[in-house]
Formats: C-alpha cells, sequence, structure tokens
C-alpha cells in the first residue's frame, strides 16, 4: 500500500519537475502579499473599531476579535471546496480566483461605514480568498518528497514574512496615508500578486473524473489516526498564535505602555512572533524531512506550551517582544510538518480535499483564538489567556505522542 501511495504522489511531482521551483517562488511572494494585508489592520483594529462607532472598552475588545476572526471563519467553511476542486481541475485556478478575490474585496474594507459591514467584509474575504492555503497544496504536491519539509518550510517563511511586516506596516502606514487608504494600498500588493500568479505560475495537471469509489479512510485505522491528530493540532496552533494578538494592543495599555505609542509597540510586539517563524521555519522543515514531522510536532508543542506561562508576568512591551519571539520559533516546524505527513499518508486522488480539511482546521483556530482571547480578556483578565493556551498546547504535546507511539507500534506488528 505505501509503495502504492509513493507512486501516486510522485507522478504529479514528476510531471512538474521543471515548475516546482519557480511555482515556489511565486508562491512565496503571493502568500507574503496576502498575509501582509490580511495582518496590518492588527495594531489599529481597535481603534478601526472605535472610530466606527464603537465606544465601551469591553466592546471594542469583543468586536476586534470578531472582525479579525471573520476572515478564518469564511476561508475555513470553504478549504475543504477549493481543496475538492483543485484535485479534479488544478491547483493553479485556486491561486488565480483567491489572488482576484482578495484584490477586490480588500479596498472595499476601507470603505466600512459601520462594524456590521467591516465583519461582513471580512468575512467576505475569506470566503473567496485563501491564497496561501492554495499555495500550500500546490507546494505539497509538486515538490520531491525528500525536500517536502524544506520547501514548506521555505513557503511557510513568505506567509510568515508577510504576518511579520503587515503588523509593523499598520503601525505605522495609518499615520501617513490614513486607515482607509492603507486597505487600498493592500488591495493593490495582492492585485500584483495576482498579474505574477496568472503569468508565471505553471501546471501540468490530467483532469481527474469524480471519484465515486470507498473513502481512502474507511477501514485505515492508522490513516484515521493519522489525519485526525494532524487536524487537532492544525488547529491548535493557529489557535495558540492567534489567542493574545488581536488583543495586544489593550494588553500593552493594562501594562501602563505610552498611549502616543501603543499602536507601534502592538506592531513590534506581533512582528516578533513572525520573526521568529521566519528564522526557525526552514531550518525545522529540514529537520523533519530528517527525523520525522511527528517528532518535530511534539518537541515543537512541548516548547510552545512552556514559553506561553511567562509571558502572563511581564511588566513591559519589550519582555513580551522578546518572548513572543521565541514562541514563534517553537511553533515555526509545526505546519510544514503537518502538510508533510498528511502529503506521505493520503492518496494523491484525495490529498486537495484532506489538505483544505487541515485547512479549515487551521482557520477554526483562528477564529477560536481571536473570539477566546476576546472573550477571557474582557471578562477574566488578560493573563488568564496564556495560561489556558499553555494547557491546550502541552496536552497537544502529549496527545500527538501518544498518537506517534500507537502507529508506530501498528506498524512495527504489521
Amino acid at each position: 500500500m505505501k509503495d502504492a501511495l509513493a507512486t501516486s504522489l510522485d507522478s504529479y511531482s514528476a510531471d512538474n519537475a521543471l515548475h516546482w521551483k519557480r511555482n515556489l517562488v511565486i508562491c512565496v511572494f503571493g502568500s507574503f502579499t496576502t498575509l501582509v494585508s490580511l495582518t496590518l489592520l492588527l495594531p489599529f483594529l481597535p481603534v478601526y473599531v472605535e472610530e466606527l462607532g464603537v465606544k465601551t472598552n469591553a466592546a471594542i475588545v469583543g468586536w476586534s476579535g470578531v472582525a479579525f476572526g471573520a476572515t478564518f471563519l469564511g476561508t475555513g467553511l470553504t478549504a475543504p471546496l477549493w481543496g475538492y476542486l483543485s484535485d479534479r481541475y488544478g491547483r493553479k485556478p485556486m491561486l488565480v480566483r483567491a489572488a482576484v478575490g482578495m484584490a477586490i474585496v480588500m479596498p472595499l474594507i476601507g470603505c466600512a461605514h459601520n462594524v456590521y459591514e467591516l465583519t461582513l467584509l471580512r468575512f467576505l474575504a475569506g470566503i473567496i480568498g485563501g491564497y496561501a492555503s492554495s499555495s500550500t497544496l500546490l507546494v505539497a504536491t509538486q515538490t520531491p518528497k525528500d525536500k517536502a519539509g524544506w520547501a514548506l518550510g521555505i513557503l511557510s517563511t513568505g506567509a510568515l514574512a508577510g504576518t511579520l511586516t503587515g503588523p509593523l506596516i499598520g503601525g505605522l502606514l495609518p499615520g501617513l496615508i490614513g486607515i482607509r487608504n492603507t486597505f487600498f494600498a493592500g488591495g493593490a500588493m495582492i492585485a500584483v500578486a495576482a498579474i505574477l500568479t496568472m503569468v508565471f505560475v505553471k501546471e501540468k495537471f490530467v483532469p481527474r473524473p469524480r471519484f465515486t469509489g470507498t473513502s481512502d479512510l474507511a477501514g485505515n485505522k492508522n490513516l484515521r489516526l493519522i489525519v485526525g491528530a494532524m487536524f487537532a493540532t492544525a488547529m491548535l496552533v493557529l489557535f495558540a498564535n492567534m489567542s493574545i494578538e488581536p488583543i495586544i494592543t489593550v494588553y500593552l495599555q493594562d501594562l501602563h505602555a505610552d498611549r502616543s505609542e501603543v499602536v507601534l509597540d502592538a506592531g513590534i510586539v506581533m512582528a516578533a512572533s513572525a520573526l521568529g517563524s521566519i528564522i526557525m521555519a526552514a531550518p525545522l522543515g529540514r529537520l523533519a524531512d530528517r527525523i520525522g514531522g511527528w517528532k518535530v510536532i511534539v518537541y515543537c508543542l512541548t516548547a510552545a506550551g512552556l514559553l506561553m506561562i511567562p509571558q502572563a508576568f511581564v511588566h513591559s512591551w519589550w519582555q513580551l517582544a522578546i518572548l513572543r519571539f521565541w514562541l514563534g520559533a517553537a511553533l515555526a516546524g509545526l505546519l510544514p510538518s503537518i502538510a508533510k505527513q498528511i502529503r506521505q499518508s493520503v492518496p494523491e486522488r484525495s490529498l486537495g480535499k484532506v489538505l483544505g480539511y487541515s485547512q479549515s482546521s487551521q482557520y477554526a483556530g483562528q477564529v477560536l483564538g481571536p473570539l477566546m482571547g476576546g472573550a477571557m480578556g474582557g471578562m477574566v483578565g488578560m493573563r488568564s489567556v496564556f495560561f489556558l493556551t499553555s494547557a491546550m498546547l502541552l496536552v497537544g504535546a502529549a496527545a500527538n505522542l501518544w498518537a506517534y507511539r500507537r502507529i508506530s507500534n501498528h506498524q512495527e506488528e504489521a
């Protein structure tokens, strides 16, 4: 069975052996620009929400979490559909669709008149977007399997660089051109990515008929356990990273940060996590190619869970920035390792759909993280968010270790 899976997976990558390196470069740039546009509003989101008519501190925190998470809710709902369509019609059409859709919707967000329109437009951006997730599918399936971890790490570096740059731009650009014009600038960047994708991304894809046989997961307990563990871990990774980011601005105000500089300080703190991930994503991806993705997942979850605790006891913004840097470094190896594990386990005919559900799991974490962070931060206190997230990460590490050992025992018995 393993040989059949390997042949199936290698057929598509062999057909695109001449294209995968160039496609990787374009996907890195496109993921960078789309993530910049999605995250640049983080430092000024509470300010924008207040400008749209929300007044009380608790309501501003709550609506900031809802508006930010709406995009990832929309993407999570539609990711399996786009993954299924990519299995049937190709990966490139999904990239073009996402880039063009985001280029249109992003400027509209800058035209919102109230917080309801803001939330609805963010949700719409998620429904028709998802460039980074489509890039993950293209790279995971085209790259030779012995380089998959490294290539996915490089792709993750591009996306994380966008996550790093977005808050920095969001901390600086509104003061120069205004909040609403910042969204227009973001839409222009995505438009450039759309043009490059249409012109330079190449794909040799043979349309496949609709598969009507038994599900690949049916009757395969090991595969179901692998896929289930990867889905849960994907959700946990984004939950841990996003549980605090939408409320960092308010958290820094509670730490008595200078109100006139709090937006810029928040941008630096948010960027620190992405910087740590940028530095470590490719090395950890290469490590996953060497020792296996599951071991990297267990190590990284454990480190992230321990690093979350001291963030509840900081006294200044720069202390939080240092800890967020190391948290980002710990989380960097998780998503490439998850995609690599799925790529090596799932037949090619179902790979797009399964990776789509994996993306949905990630976006579920991005939805639940801001919602939980906003709710607990407003009602119980900001510090409680760090303790809960730490506990979830450590439980996730233990669960993955159990699943890895169980799969290993089954393979030895077989």
